[in-house]
């Protein structure tokens, strides 16, 4: 994917400057994206949708979810647990607990609704709330005519 080239693109779009960086950011990766935790996302409705993070071991106050501007950024630090007393410990820890860090790109008007954890698994919702000045909307076409008669009609009616 290295030397693609967007510029011809850039010729017939308005407005989709963020898309263009992000897919140069995308081919610059080259495979070493992160993959710890594992997570799924997920449609939940015309326009919900559901990530879920699996964060065994971790406890609320060791997870944190912000959103800045359109990005999601869920961290995770496992904090020190204190050694068993009585020479009791792991033999064997498969459990991941090490520290992470996810961002996610988020699409314009996306917000985070609510974030729980639940059977080591964090739920973060999002909804995207499209405000009404950014929906389509019909925009009447007038002529020249148009605009050029009223003012006729007032100065004669004035004189």
């Amino acid at each position: 994917m290295d030397g693609l080239d967007f510029s011809p693109l850039f010729r017939s779009t308005i407005g989709f400057d963020r898309l263009f960086r992000l897919l140069d950011a995308t081919s610059r990766v080259e495979g070493a994206s992160p993959s710890y935790p594992p997570f799924n996302i997920e449609r939940t409705g015309e326009d919900a949708y559901r990530l879920t993070m699996a964060v065994a071991g971790f406890s609320p106050s060791e997870l944190d979810v912000t959103v800045h501007e359109n990005t999601l950024l869920v961290t995770g630090k496992a904090q020190k647990e204190e050694e068993k007393k009585n020479g009791n410990g792991y033999l064997h820890r498969g459990i991941a607990r090490r520290a992470f860090e996810r961002r996610f790109s988020l699409a314009d008007h996306m917000k985070v609704t609510g974030a729980k954890l639940d059977n080591g698994m964090l739920h973060v919702d999002l909804v995207q709330e499209v405000p009404e000045a950014a929906k389509p909307r019909k925009i009447a076409i007038g002529t020249s005519a148009e605009s050029v008669q009223p003012q006729v009609t007032e100065q004669r009616a004035a004189a």
